[in-house]
Parts: structure tokens; sequence; C-alpha cells
């Protein structure tokens, strides 16, 4: 029976590997050891995805995949983090070389921001590798299939997250679409069926899709759900707390304010509330002298704000040149500025700001990703103090903020599930662990046709 079951096991639509093995040995020594084990397995794999939370070191995990693939790399990266990422090269003996053009790539490895990525020429790469790869969330959108179209033929892929959204199907099927692991439709097709509540799992596809995504996906919360210690990686506490303004905002048509409906209550009582909000927000961060980070919606949110905190804050806005924005987050990085305004959109993403223990946010989105993102700059690995996370709101925006929480409990539930579903997988996979399979499971493994190992020669 065991032999039959080693032989179903061998059945199982996994990605194909498209790198090369590598000795452990020559992984830089200041890599934890599941930083390591990832590497070495991305490597093999060639075109791969790691799926790791905030501070868990993807950046010197992308780095070191990219030396030991040994090919002319190209990084792409958002438009705040390609500064850190050149610096954190130097501390494991590498040269980045920052461009904003194709002829000014290094023979080596070049970073440079996804606006900028039409100056570069995919063939004069052999590997590409997405920083902040959960720009391929939108699943029709322009950038999700320009960033697909150019580099289907580069052969080494890498695509790095902190994003929890392994349990997102549409943001699974974009990075397999990415790495030519398969193609969206068809991965829906295999695994999933879709009814009134959207697309699910079906039945009895869950252990061959578990399997299938520990192939080419490494999803993991902290060391231990590979089977590592957390040694280090233990994260201080959060507190989140609501600071609630008063507003007698009535929407048109109605005798008393009964809920905000649709984007246009939002707009006019985020508008009307503004002043309340800011005043709230600044004397928050003047109670407490240490740095702050404050989220705003709206550009007038943020130079309200940074004109009531004065020379103490910089504002960092979308129409900013790339060169001042990259300046002015360098000042709050370096401690030159104590507060640092901006949206979640421009510095929400990828950058490392343990320094800072305090944020506030003036006023909130139905966003729980852009909210989680923004929390997780200062609430990541590194970090050694209490976090304290204020999020001013008027009154009839508190469901906003209740929705937030709910998306965020939904999250953690379903992310804990998947995890949980696809741990064996994965520790077989860098080889921590071998999954032991009963026959069913071995049977429904078995039984998944072979059109992904088709799709994959097929983008060889």
């Amino acid at each position: 029976m065991t032999a039959y079951i080693d032989f179903l096991a061998a059945k199982r639509p996994l990605a194909l590997d498209h790198g090369r093995p590598v000795n452990p040995a020559d992984i830089h020594p200041s890599l934890f050891d599941f930083q390591r084990d990832l590497v070495v397995w991305a490597v093999r794999k060639g075109r791969a995805a790691l799926l790791a939370d905030a501070g868990l070191g993807k950046t010197r995990m992308q780095l070191e995949w990219a030396r030991l693939i040994g090919q002319r790399t190209l990084i792409l990266a958002p438009l705040t983090v390609a500064e850190q990422t050149v610096d954190e090269a130097l501390a494991i003996d590498l040269d980045v070389v920052y461009a904003r053009r194709q002829e000014h790539a290094g023979p080596g490895l070049t970073i440079t921001n996804y606006e900028l990525a039409d100056h570069f020429d995919p063939a004069a790469f052999g590997a590409i590798v997405l920083d902040e790869s959960s720009i391929l969330k939108a699943a029709e959108g322009v950038t999700r299939n320009k960033l697909i179209r150019r580099f289907e033929r580069t052969h080494y892929r890498l695509a790095c997250t902190a994003t929890p959204a392994p349990n997102d199907i549409a943001e699974i099927g974009n990075h397999a679409e990415f790495l030519s692991t398969a193609r969206r439709r068809h991965m829906l097709a295999q695994f999933f069926l879709h009814d009134d509540q959207g697309w699910r799992l079906k039945g009895h596809a869950r252990e061959p899709f578990f399997a299938w995504l520990a192939s080419w996906a490494m999803s993991l919360k902290r060391p231990s759900d590979l089977g590592y210690s957390d040694d280090g990686y233990l994260l201080p506490p959060l507190e989140v707390r609501r600071v609630t303004v008063p507003a007698d905002y009535v929407p048109p048509g109605q005798l008393f304010a009964a809920g905000l409906k649709g984007i246009t209550d939002r707009a006019h009582v985020r508008r009307q509330t503004l002043k309340a909000r800011v005043t709230a927000a600044a004397g928050l961060i003047d109670a407490e002298r240490q740095p702050w980070i404050a989220w705003v919606g709206l550009n007038d949110e943020g130079r309200q704000l940074a004109a009531e905190l004065g020379d103490q804050a910089v504002l960092v806005e979308g129409a900013m040149a790339p060169e001042d924005k990259a300046e002015r987050l360098t000042a709050f990085v370096q401690g030159q500025a104590r507060v640092l305004v901006s949206k979640t959109s421009i510095a929400g993403f990828g950058l490392n700001l343990q320094h800072c223990a305090r944020q506030v946010f003036v006023g909130l989105s139905d966003s729980w990703e852009q909210y989680y993102q923004a929390v997780r700059r200062c609430w990541r690995y590194g970090q050694t103090s209490p976090v304290h996370v204020y999020v001013v709101v008027s009154e009839p925006e508190a469901a906003v903020h209740d929705n937030v929480l709910r998306k965020e409990r939904e999250a953690e539930a379903l992310t804990a599930d998947l995890i949980r579903h696809v741990a064996a997988y994965e520790r077989a996979e860098v080889g921590r662990d071998t999954p032991r399979l009963d026959p069913y499971t071995a049977t429904q493994l078995m039984a998944v046709p072979g059109w992904l190992a088709r799709e994959e020669a097929t983008c060889r």
C-alpha cells in the first residue's frame, strides 16, 4: 500500500522546477535558517512566490535569490522601497544599482520603480523580481496585464509580498499567471466552483489545490508555520484605539442621520469633519514627542495637518516628483523629521519604519488591505516597542472602522486556515517534513488532470 500511495503522490500536479540546486552553505550567513531554506527552495524552483508576513526578511531573501540565480536581474519595487533595498544589499556585500532607464542599468542587479518599468527592456535581463507583488491584485488591471505580458519570456521570476492574500483567489491566480504556473481561468476551472457566494474550492479539490500552491508559493505568518523556531519573531503588543469626533451631518433628503449610504455621503461627511479630525490628530501627535506616521485620505487633510505641525512634519503627496518623495521619506527614516504625513497608497507598502511606534489615521477608507499594510510599516518583526494606532473618525464614520475590523477578523481566520492546510506540503517542499497521504487523498491527487504540467511546458 505504501508503494502505491507513493506512486499516486508522484502524480500530484506540482509546479515544475525551472531553477537549479544550490548548496545551503552558499547562502549569506546573516540569513536565518528559515530564510536560508526558502532561498534554496526558490532558487531550485526558478519561478516562485514568497508570500511572507511583514518583517520576515523578504528583501534579503530576494537579493540572495537574484545573486544565486546568476543572471542580470531587474527588481521592480514601489517608489519608496528602492533606497532601502540598495542599503540592504550593501549589508550582505551586494551591489544593487538604482536606475530610471535601461541605459543606466547595472551589469548585475538593478532596481527601479514600477512606474518606470516601461523604460527597461525585458530581453536585457535573465531574471525579474517583483517586490510588493500585491500590485498584481487587480484581476484585470492594466498594470497586472502589462507585467505578465512584458516578462512572460523571462526565464527566472520571483514574486514577493507581505500582503496576507494567499486566501485571495484573484491574487493567487494572478501570481500563478505571472510565474507561468497556470492560466488564471484554468486554475479556477480546475479547483474552484462559482455560486451565489462567489468562488470557492471544490470539496474534492482542497488537498490537490494546497499541494499545488505549496509547489510554487510559500505562505507564512511566522517561521513556526514551516517548523522553525519563532525566536526573535515575536511581535510587541499592538493597541488600536478609536477617537471619535462629533458631527452634525445629516444626508440630503433625511430629517436626521441614519447611517451613511454610498460614496457620496461618506465624501460629504469626511469633508465636513475635516478640521475636527485634523485638530484631534495634531493633538495626539503633540502629546507624545516621538516619531509618528499620520495617514490621510484627502490632500486637504494632509496639507492642513502638516501646516498645524509645522517644521516637525514632512508631507508626501502623489503629485510630487519621485525625487522629492524619496528625499522627504528619507528625512523621516533618518530622524530629521519627527512626523510623516502621507497616504497609504504612497507610503503604506514595503517601507521598514520600525523606528516609529505611533500612527494615526485621519479618517479611514473601507480598504482593509491598505489599513493592514499601513499598520505593518511599524508593527512588524524587528519592532521593539509597543505600537499604538489611533483611528480618528466622526460619529457617522464609526461604521467604516467597524467594517475594516470585521474584514480583519475574517482575513486572519481565512489565512490561518489556509496556512494550516498548506503547511505540511510547504514543509515537504523545503525539506522539513514528508506529508503522509491516506489512500483517499492520494487518489484525489491522482485524479487531477495534467494540464498544469502541460501549461508549464508550453511557457518554457
